[in-house]
């Protein structure tokens, strides 16, 4: 199965095919920096993050850029509260946003444009639209004639008409507005009196929202791309003017495939600070929800359908990644117990495929994943893969950690690694990773203060004493070393492995 996602612009389920072959252009609405990021952010960046990690998993060269909104009428309101510069509220809420995407995993975008440094071509694009007529100026402020694009409207299905007629006796246009009709949108905005300003050939200024994305997509990926993203509530106006002023500049189709998410709900109702249920990712992960957890539980659930944030929800969420986590630890803490290679041993992908598809039963696994996520990136599906998967290494790391485990045949070995392999490959596609990749002697000389010699010369003295009928002192050195945290397990073959616990 090849990758199907729902295109906005259609409504339909489509063949993902990009514009050059395995390149993949992405274009996704970044945030306005003038506060921290919250969960319905948290959402959407996951979402997206997961389809680019697919992308690449897939084979694709992916360019993913990413804007940020740094000149809004909110960070003019939020620098005057706190008595600082335009600027000094972006570089700070920039950085915070750095910080909490790399905390839940967010793989960082190739291009981050910001508005205050694309300026030249937020001005050349609003030239362009008034030399073709779509655009024009009225005492330092400019709009998009929004009746000069026809297909205005076909993003949302919004019909203008209609909306003029629900207008009617509503709007009036000889009051104060400027603007040709009510449904025209700001371009460029005069400045007023003690706003941070920019010149351009209508005076001083600044750029309307939607041209800013208009001019740092066409920058930076050309005048065509292949996906563009963003979040529901983003479809109507943002989006729908984006497509107007960048089909009308270039006179050509904006992007092939329009993916939007769906919105976060907190008990059933919409999450909003009047409401006082609205959650910045910050005090999520403060709370103690871990970034994996908050990460499971937004790919439970079907992308483009409203997210319910409960408590009840995250507990489960938090249980489900608990077995996650623990199938996936026993390659980093117990692969010295298991005799498999570190993680760090097994990049070269030939050693990679020869080790992991030694079983049918894997390769039937593997392949229903991707075709979960092939499905319009049905990540719940491809979650009761992952699940499956883990089941039978989270026995074995419940074993281990009760002090149970004695040995397991190599042949049921080798078969553990291979779906160990394929578990920590998949789970990386979904950005889960596991909260305990320490290598084993990192974690004794961090840990306990000791190294992987003493542990040995230890067992060897223990053996011996054991050979030489010693038992006081074997049992000794079995307390010694149990009181720094080493497990000791004696095996069948008369050989003793170890394990931090």
């Amino acid at each position: 199965m090849s990758l199907r996602l729902t295109n906005t612009l259609t409504g339909k389920v489509e063949n993902f095919r990009s514009i050059l072959p395995n390149k993949v252009s992405i274009y996704c609405c970044g945030v306005t920096v003038y506060d921290l990021c919250h969960l319905g952010h948290a959402r959407s960046y996951i979402v997206w993050d997961v389809l680019r990690r697919l992308l690449i998993w897939q084979g694709y060269k992916v360019i993913f850029v990413q804007n940020f909104t740094d000149i809004d009428d909110k960070i003019i309101k939020r620098a005057e509260e706190e008595k600082i510069s335009m600027e000094e509220v972006s570089e700070k809420n920039i950085n915070a946003f750095f910080k909490d995407m790399d905390a839940i995993g967010i793989l960082r975008p190739d291009r981050m444009p910001r508005a205050t440094k694309s300026l030249n071509s937020i001005r050349r694009i609003i030239e362009e639209l008034e030399q073709k007529g779509a655009a024009y100026s009225i005492d330092g402020d400019v709009y998009f004639a929004v009746k000069k694009f026809e297909s205005y409207g076909k993003l949302s299905g919004r019909n203008l008409e209609e909306q003029q007629k629900n207008a009617a006796g509503r709007i009036d246009l000889n009051q104060e507005s400027k603007k040709i009709s009510p449904f025209d949108f700001a371009l460029w905005k005069k400045a007023k009196s003690g706003e941070p300003s920019f010149n351009s050939p209508w005076g001083l200024g600044r750029p309307g929202w939607h041209i800013e994305c208009s001019a740092m997509a066409r920058e930076e990926l050309g005048e065509t791309i292949d996906i563009h993203l963003g979040g529901s509530d983003l479809i109507f106006p943002h989006h729908e003017n984006e497509i107007a002023q960048s089909e009308t500049a270039n006179g050509k189709e904006l992007a092939n495939y329009w993916l939007h998410n769906g919105m976060v709900n907190v008990s059933g109702q919409k999450m909003s600070k009047s409401l006082g249920n609205f959650t910045t990712i910050r005090a999520l992960l403060n709370s103690g929800i871990s970034a994996m957890t908050l990460r499971l539980f937004v790919l439970q659930a079907n992308y483009r359908k409203p997210l319910d944030f409960t408590q009840e929800a995250l507990e489960a969420a938090a249980k489900g990644w608990e077995g996650i986590n623990s199938a996936l630890s026993i390659g980093f803490n117990y692969s010295n117990l298991m005799h498999w290679p570190k993680e760090q041993k097994i990049k070269d992908k030939a050693i990679y495929k020869k080790l992991k598809f030694n079983d049918n039963e894997f390769s039937d696994l593997y392949q229903r994943f991707n075709d979960s996520m092939n499905d319009d990136l049905n990540t719940s599906s491809a979650l009761a893969v992952i699940f499956e998967l883990a089941r039978p290494l989270r026995a074995l790391s419940n074993k281990i950690k009760r002090g149970s485990f004695k040995s397991v045949p190599e042949s049921e070995n080798k078969k553990l690694y291979s779906r160990w392999l394929i578990l920590y490959e998949l789970t990386n596609v979904l950005g889960l990773k596991a909260e305990a990749e320490d290598d084993d002697e990192e974690a004794l000389n961090k840990q306990k203060n000791i190294n992987k010699n003493e542990i040995e010369s230890a067992i060897r003295e223990r053996l011996l004493a054991k050979k030489e009928k010693n038992f006081k002192l074997a049992d000794q050195i079995r307390e010694n070393l149990r009181s720094k945290g080493i497990e000791l397990i004696d095996k069948p073959n008369g050989e003793t492995d170890w394990l931090l616990k």
